[in-house]
């Protein structure tokens, strides 16, 4: 009631609507052309880095191009929840935006991070019931998709 008052005497009368457009001109402008090629590159840096695991598994363990994919997952996964516990995916995913978050090393980051962050609530409900609550979201989708994908798959050569 005060700050209706106070506009009132100093004759601003404000409506939702003009104080929005008011306080949009002041509001900074993002730099969308800049934070698309910080992820771009990053997220391009991090597939990089896993087509050179890939590649390592392939010249020096005799994995061929189809079997050496699961290693270099579990590998990312490891280096990113690694990162994590370190405090450095952090500052790499404040810099890169969701060119870090797509990648499988943001779904490890993500979990690694709710799991760290409640680990003084227990192991059971603290780590265990929070790391979850992302990934359940993601396994649920994940599954009900390959689930769609099957059965529209297994209907187009039913009927051709």
């Amino acid at each position: 009631m005060a700050g209706n008052q106070s506009m009132q005497k100093t004759g601003w009368k404000w409506s939702k609507d003009g104080y929005a457009k008011h306080a949009q001109q002041y509001k900074p402008k993002k730099p969308v052309a800049f934070n698309c090629f910080k992820a771009f590159t990053i997220g391009g840096l991090i597939c990089a880095l896993g087509q050179g695991i890939t590649n390592f598994y392939i010249a020096f363990f005799g994995f061929t191009e189809q079997n050496a994919g699961n290693p270099t997952v579990a590998t990312l996964i490891f280096l990113a929840v690694l990162l994590t516990g370190l405090g450095v995916y952090d500052n790499i995913g404040q810099f890169a935006g969701a060119g870090s978050a797509v990648p499988v090393t943001g779904f490890a980051n993500s979990i690694a991070s709710a799991a760290i962050e409640h680990r003084s609530e227990g192991w059971v409900l603290g780590v265990g019931g929070n790391m979850f609550k992302l990934a359940g979201a993601v396994i649920v989708y994940g599954v009900v998709a390959a689930f769609l994908v099957a059965l529209l798959k297994t209907l187009w050569l039913f009927i051709f």
